[in-house]
């Protein structure tokens, strides 16, 4: 299964000096602690904040994914 990397979209906002406020903006929230929520994984993405997301991040779609492997003992 794959998750969100949160921590890739954190590490994007910051690098390109995007505010927390602006993207609550882009995402039609209304305030930054709203976006924060998102960002610390409280709330979850939606299908249709990625493709936002991918446009301000300036990245692709598969970028926000990790692949969640599980380790098989043998």
């Amino acid at each position: 299964m794959k998750q969100i990397n949160l921590d890739f979209i954190k590490t994007k906002r910051e690098n390109l000096g995007i505010s927390l406020q602006q993207m609550a903006h882009y995402l039609g929230f209304k305030n930054a602690s709203t976006y924060l929520k998102y960002e610390k994984g409280v709330y979850a993405f939606k299908a249709d904040h990625l493709p936002i997301l991918a446009e301000v991040l300036e990245c692709d779609l598969q970028d926000f994914f990790v692949l969640d492997v599980a380790v098989l003992a043998t």
